[in-house]
């Protein structure tokens, strides 16, 4: 066969190429190098892999963490709200104490004193409604990621480190602390 005549199987070979760099085409005839430049394709091809699964996975991570933070923002958005709402609170717990008991069943302070409790069950509700509770203090050992000691007391009855006396109420915002129990803390006694 010369060199013009091409067998029908080269014609096969050449059809397949068609499209193909010139570069692989001639290094097609070359095994040698077509097997180390197939090596570092595969080595690419792998590298670009992995970078893509990395990049899928911050990319998750990422969405994840953003959701979080939208659920946070969604849950703790009325935190500084509810904080400057707890003074309200607690003036009107302060007014209801001021009234002494006899002045209490008097005709002219029933319906006063009536609406004074009305109102702070609604703010109660409006509270619950918002994740907004209030810490147990009284009777409970002291807990400082819920209650701020304001001072000791003597007490033979209670075991030191038991909170006797609440002096102002703590309020939790779902599972955050909103404002600590100030509390009164028993000690042993001299």
């Amino acid at each position: 066969m010369t060199e013009n005549e091409t067998r029908p199987q080269d014609a096969e070979a050449k059809a397949e190429l068609e499209g193909v760099p010139e570069e692989l085409v001639l290094g097609a005839n070359d095994e040698q190098a077509s097997a180390s430049e197939l090596e570092a394709v595969k080595a690419e091809l792998e590298a670009a892999k992995q970078d893509v699964l990395y990049a899928k996975a911050e990319t998750q991570n990422l969405r994840r963490r953003m959701e979080k933070d939208i659920a946070d923002t969604r849950a703790y958005a009325a935190t500084s709200f509810a904080r400057d709402i707890l003074s309200v609170a607690d003036n009107l717990s302060r007014a209801l104490d001021s009234i002494p008991a006899d002045l209490r069943e008097d005709d002219k302070m029933k319906n006063l004193v009536a609406g004074l409790e009305a109102t702070g069950r609604e703010i109660e509700k409006v509270f619950g409604s918002h994740g907004i509770v209030r810490i147990a203090a009284k009777g409970l050992p002291l807990d400082p990621h819920q209650h701020q000691a304001m001072l000791e007391i003597p007490s033979a009855d209670v075991e030191p480190g038991v909170v006797i006396q609440e002096l102002q109420a703590g309020y939790m915002i779902k599972d955050r602390l909103l404002r600590p129990a100030m509390v009164a803390v028993a000690k042993k006694p001299d």
